[in-house]
């Protein structure tokens, strides 16, 4: 979020990476387009007779699908119309299993907790039998190998049976970087609420047509951050690996700044008070959607 970098001295590892994501996080992103709709292969019922659960060991030796992760075997992207489809938020009974479109061979998982030691939230796209098709934080590939089409938005295959039905999202958000704005939408399409916003600058943009989730919330003091908590998306930079030299891939925050008007951000979506506090009212899990 700033435009300088400060170093933590904080003992907790949670808090560490915490720290960590809310800096590097909210510093950039680059305008990419949206991938193709994800359509999934004929006859996927078929897998609910043959499953076999991996074991423990197996499970806990997959990369876990967090929002430093690169992995390749994850689905590069997702449903034509995320808000409408996600209609609730779910967490994870256990360690679970992320499949491909075969759906035989884990590629990743989802850790039952969070980076900050809170469960981890997950919004399904639509469900298959006893599969789910969930959206994650993690990155298929980085912007160096597919410079401006790196994936800013993952999907994997999970049992339906390891997941817990949460909050129902009932609104999503809307970021239009043109016009500066951010709009709390219900499902009916109806506007809530529009407040004004600050977005990415030139170099550093705010990406563009592409969609996510809220994933956490929590308070950085070392960005000033004591009040307003940061709703740290699910959303990744395109511009470069690591934009600013962490190790998170410059995911984007909506956040509170005293600045909050102008492209005068590192990416990130600034807002004011009373704006941040009707955001951070929403749920975990609300769908994050960023037009041009």
């Amino acid at each position: 979020m700033h435009t300088t970098r400060t170093t933590r001295r904080l003992a907790p590892v949670a808090l560490a990476l915490l720290l960590a994501v809310g800096l590097a996080g909210c510093h950039a992103d680059a305008s990419t387009g949206a991938p193709a709709p994800h359509t999934p292969s004929a006859s996927h019922t078929q897998h609910a007779d043959t499953y076999r659960a991996p074991s423990a060991t197996t499970v806990a030796a997959l990369p876990e699908a967090k929002y430093d992760a690169v992995i390749g075997g994850l689905l590069p992207s997702y449903e034509p119309d995320v808000p409408k489809a996600a209609d609730h938020a779910w967490t994870i009974n256990a360690d679970a299993p992320l499949y491909g479109d075969d759906r035989k061979t884990p590629v990743a998982r989802l850790a039952a907790d969070n980076f900050l030691g809170e469960p981890t939230v997950v919004v399904p796209l639509r469900f298959d039998g006893d599969w789910a098709l969930v959206m994650t934080p993690s990155r298929q590939q980085l912007p160096s190998v597919a410079p401006g089409g790196a994936a800013a938005q993952t999907a994997g295959w999970v049992r339906r049976d390891l997941l817990r039905r949460g909050a129902a999202l009932a609104d999503h958000l809307v970021i239009a970087v043109g016009a500066q704005t951010v709009s709390i939408v219900a499902a009916s399409g109806t506007t809530v609420h529009e407040f004004p916003a600050g977005v990415g600058a030139g170099s550093t943009p705010t990406p563009t047509g592409v969609v996510g989730y809220v994933q956490a919330r929590y308070l950085d003091p070392a960005q000033d951050q004591t009040v307003h908590p940061i709703s740290l998306t699910t959303l990744h930079s395109s511009a470069a690996d690591e934009p600013y030299g962490g190790d998170d891939g410059g995911l984007i925050g909506v956040h509170y700044e005293s600045v909050a008007r102008g492209a005068v951000s590192h990416g990130c979506v600034r807002l004011d008070a009373d704006a941040i506090d009707a955001v951070d009212a929403l749920p975990l899990g609300t769908v994050v959607q960023v037009v041009a």
